[in-house]
């Protein structure tokens, strides 16, 4: 089955893309391309759906590189594939030939391009690395390596939605001990219950960063199941595990 990669006019004419689980050798719960070895899919099968990213983005398998993700503001460069992979949830390079990849499943996949410096980033915000600075950090490893923050481009890819991520008074509190003005991005529910606005919180960080374009999808990974892995979904379902979906960039 053809592959469903969802790109980005900015970040043209660099292969990118953000690919949803439509083309992949899964099965049962992670059915599709589920590109993650830390689910307890079959890790050959997640081999092949990585090797058939890897090939959509013109690189050997061991080029589409990443990191293993842990919530953190933490990035590093990557002048070679990341082997073992470092504990982060960013990573820029200036090395052609090298794929960025990160993992989500409701958490914000962000690719970012400095055309004109030949720099890319990656990075995996969820609420808790959007926080604490992942994505100001990634601008500014970019900007190490000759990048300047008025000219990248910065895409959000598929993210669950603010309609589908309810959250409680302790969550938007921790926001609001950082920033009062981040009021804006929650919405009452029911009872005590609040919607959190995590792509548009995302966009927010990147005008905070400075970026010089930055833009959304609008794709809802909780609604759409039959294009997306989601972690609440499969929660609120009872699944015994989840998919990971794959965002990847290349020099």
């Amino acid at each position: 089955m053809t592959l469903d990669i969802i790109t980005a006019p900015v970040l043209q004419p660099l292969r990118h893309g953000f690919f949803s689980r439509i083309g992949g050798a899964s099965s049962g719960v992670f059915a599709g391309l589920n590109c993650g070895f830390g689910s307890s899919d079959q890790s050959d099968i997640v081999a092949i759906n990585r090797a058939r990213v890897a090939a959509a983005m013109a690189v050997a398998p061991d080029h589409l590189t990443g990191v293993l993700q842990v919530h953190s503001a933490d990035v590093v460069v990557a002048k070679e594939p990341l082997a073992p992979k470092p504990a982060a949830d960013g990573l820029v390079t200036a090395t052609p030939g090298l794929a960025l990849s990160v993992l989500t499943a409701d958490c914000q996949p962000i690719l970012f391009a400095d055309h004109d410096a030949a720099v890319i980033g990656a990075c995996h915000a969820g609420w808790q690395g959007a926080l604490g600075g992942v994505i100001e950090n990634t601008v500014a490893a970019m900007v190490s390596l000759g990048a300047k923050a008025p000219r990248i481009a910065a895409v959000i890819g598929p993210t669950i939605s603010q309609r589908a991520y309810e959250v409680g008074p302790e969550f938007r509190d921790r926001f609001l001990d950082t920033d009062a003005s981040s009021a804006r991005f929650f919405a009452q529910g029911k009872g005590d219950r609040l919607h959190f606005d995590l792509p548009a919180y995302g966009l927010h960080r990147l005008a905070r960063a400075g970026v010089g374009h930055a833009a959304w999808t609008r794709h809802c990974t909780y609604s759409d199941p039959a294009r997306f892995f989601s972690y609440r979904r499969s929660v609120h379902a009872k699944d015994p595990d989840y998919g990971r979906l794959i965002a990847a960039i290349a020099l």
